[in-house]
């Protein structure tokens, strides 16, 4: 007699590019035979999070680990207005293309997209609707990508109140909830090692020269660091004290935990590495979350060994 599927509420977290680590979460779980009942996500983790609720997660990862820099960039429509420096409309029409079009009620598990109203200072939870209304709102980092205007609403990132949104999957019952947070605690040496840097300038230093006032070489001289560091540490550091708060409220079953120097957050190009990167980090907690709930209730782990890697 086969085992019962443990089933599982996902929740990703808000990152940037290390939100592609989700996808090997995805993939750790799912070869465990874990059941993926809800999932909830911030910025990054609403994409992804969306993608697969959808069933396009094997298009999209085919398509984002053939990325080099160059076609990053290519993906980024610039603008001088509007509140930030890209519309977003170029990417969300190439994932119209890879995903199709659909609505949030209708897919085949409980998902929500969380994003921040920034007139009214609180968080908004799309439950219903267009996906890809729901994960660009979700997206909209500050300053980076402009406000998405929906609903009646000016929304930003959902990671600028709610980077690791637990509450919203508490209304499906499930055996385990599964937090993924992308603002861990940096490593020495960072995880990954990265791929030789392209003749043609980085993402970072081009936005550096549409910041105000910034430009390839220009640094403040008492930190060393451009503006737009400034920007994404301090959107990192403020995320990491939120998801502590959050994590200590709600106490989840499993936390994998993606260190904050993983990658930068455009470093969309890293995808293979970060996609496998994420899988070892949810092999290594699952093994542990089995291991001790096997000890305690005297159970079989539903598997001990891990997914081919």
């Amino acid at each position: 007699m086969s085992e019962v599927k443990k089933t599982v509420s996902l929740v990703l977290g808000s990152g940037g590019a290390r939100g592609l680590a989700h996808i090997g979460v995805i993939r750790e779980l799912l070869a465990r035979g874990y059941d993926i009942r809800a999932i909830s996500g911030s910025s990054m983790g609403a994409v992804v999070g969306g993608i697969h609720a959808a069933g396009g997660l094997d298009a999209y990862e085919q398509w984002v680990t053939g990325l080099v820099q160059s076609d990053v960039f290519r993906l980024l429509d610039w603008t001088f207005s509007g509140g930030g420096l890209i519309r977003g409309t170029l990417l969300m029409t190439r994932l119209r293309e890879l995903i199709g079009d659909c609505d949030i009620e209708s897919l085949p598990l409980d998902f929500t997209a969380v994003a921040v109203d920034i007139e009214r200072g609180r968080e908004v939870w799309f439950t219903d609707g267009p996906l890809f209304e729901a994960m660009r709102a979700s997206m909209a980092i500050p300053s980076i990508f402009t406000p998405h205007a929906y609903r009646g609403r000016t929304l930003v990132d959902g990671g600028l109140l709610n980077p690791v949104p637990v509450a919203p999957t508490q209304r499906t019952l499930t055996d385990l909830t599964v937090v993924v947070d992308l603002n861990g605690e940096s490593v020495e040496p960072p995880p990954l090692q990265k791929l030789p840097a392209e003749v043609s300038p980085g993402l970072l230093a081009r936005l550096r020269g549409y910041l105000p006032g910034g430009n390839g070489d220009a640094k403040p001289v008492e930190t060393g660091l451009a503006m737009s560091d400034v920007l994404m540490r301090s959107l990192e550091t403020m995320q990491a004290a939120i998801t502590r708060q959050h994590l200590a409220v709600f106490w989840p079953d499993v936390v994998i935990s993606v260190p904050k120097n993983t990658c930068q957050f455009h470093e969309f190009h890293l995808a293979a590495p970060l996609i496998d990167y994420g899988r070892r980090l949810a092999a290594a907690a699952l093994d542990a979350a089995e291991n001790e709930r096997a000890r305690h209730n005297g159970h079989t782990p539903l598997r001990t060994d891990r997914a081919q890697q």
